[in-house]
């Protein structure tokens, strides 16, 4: 991050319409300057999740004088995970207020995650996020909603109450078009209440290189070579274009008309899987305007060394629906296997929630 070069990299992003964010959050990396020298050189919002959150409580001892602190005072392992993660978006969101202001509150916003347990239960959910946005009581966070089926009840319920929300773990055009209707359903039920709906913002997260690894796979057991590492981009090309229609439509026009804000895409799960593929292969091929990249570390070190910044998301569209077409025709439902892997994706973050939990009991067993 010290040369002219890297620096421009990121904020060319950015001049080209695309918001880049970090996926990741630490503590270590904010006590030590590192996030901050992030946020100077072009990052313009942070991601976590509760996999993020377990490899900072438990790939560190940077956690373990307050995790001892707070169960002296009574907290069990739950309670203290939330005292943890509350504080960490806490102080990320306080070094992005500036962020936040300069971007007429477009960008600066750090991202907090409902419990996983609550993805298919509309009315913990609700209830969780109430209580995640009471206890940090700042406005550039975002809370984290998977979109699962059961999904648009939470999201129309506090887009209505003016909580800012983050549709997560999204990865078919369906499951996309069904969260942004719900977003789009939270601000009319606002309006009706004849409250303000300009300070409301929210993004639709949708994961890339899940599907690329998964469809790969398959495409390996019927031996065709061809469209593997294509679907992915593909895809998300298809969802970009779903997007424009939509915000451009005479139904969006009515609401933009009385201050709604463009649900923005943001893509999620931007790393490299497949060592085959170009590092950068998640970031340059999905540059778009009013779109975000939330990119993780790794990602980002190697795209701030050889990324090239264009505009590629409208690129060759026609050919990135005939992969589709073609996915199709080889019997491979596009639906059926991000209903797969989002489904998966629940259980990932359910299994890392798990994990982080019994570090934290591990640290509380742990003498001095």
């Amino acid at each position: 991050m010290r040369t002219e070069v890297k620096i421009n990299t990121l904020e060319r992003l950015a001049e080209k319409g695309q918001s880049p964010w970090y996926d990741n959050i630490d503590r270590r990396f904010i006590k030590n300057g590192h996030l901050k020298e992030l946020f100077d050189n072009g990052i313009l919002g942070v991601t976590s999740n509760p996999t993020i959150f377990e490899k900072a409580v438990a790939g560190s001892d940077e956690y373990d004088r307050e995790i001892k602190e707070l169960a002296r005072q009574g907290k069990n392992s739950r309670q203290i995970y939330d005292v943890l993660t509350v504080k960490d978006v806490s102080l990320a969101a306080d070094l992005l207020r500036n962020t936040y202001q300069s971007s007429n509150h477009l960008d600066g916003y750090v991202s907090i995650e409902v419990l996983p347990e609550f993805a298919h239960n509309p009315e913990k959910t609700i209830e969780s996020a109430r209580e995640i946005a009471g206890r940090i009581a700042m406005p550039n966070i975002m809370i984290k909603i998977p979109g699962t089926k059961d999904a648009p009840e939470a999201i129309r319920a506090l887009i209505k109450e003016g909580i800012n929300v983050n549709v997560t773990l999204l990865f078919s055009v369906r499951q996309y078009e069904i969260c942004r209707m719900a977003y789009i359903e939270g601000l009319k039920e606002r309006l009706k209440e004849d409250k303000d709906i300009k300070n409301i913002f929210s993004v639709a997260s949708i994961f890339v290189s899940r599907v690329d690894t998964k469809v790969d796979k398959i495409l390996e057991g019927i031996e065709n070579e061809e469209l593997k590492g294509k679907i992915a981009v593909a895809n998300a090309k298809v969802i970009y274009q779903s997007f424009k229609e939509f915000f451009s439509s005479e139904e969006f026009r009515r609401l933009d008309s009385k201050g709604a804000n463009v649900q923005r895409p943001l893509w999620a799960s931007t790393s490299t899987k497949n060592p085959v593929y170009s590092d950068v292969k998640y970031v340059e091929e999905l540059i778009g305007s009013q779109t975000i990249n939330t990119i993780p570390p790794h990602t980002i070190n190697a795209f701030l060394d050889h990324g090239k910044v264009e505009l590629t998301i409208e690129n060759q569209l026609d050919k990135a629906k005939s992969y589709l077409i073609r996915l199709k025709a080889l019997g491979i439902d596009i639906d059926d296997v991000c209903q797969q892997i989002q489904d998966a994706g629940v259980r990932a973050f359910q299994d890392s929630f798990d994990k982080l939990i019994l570090s934290i009991e591990r640290k509380l067993n742990e003498p001095g």
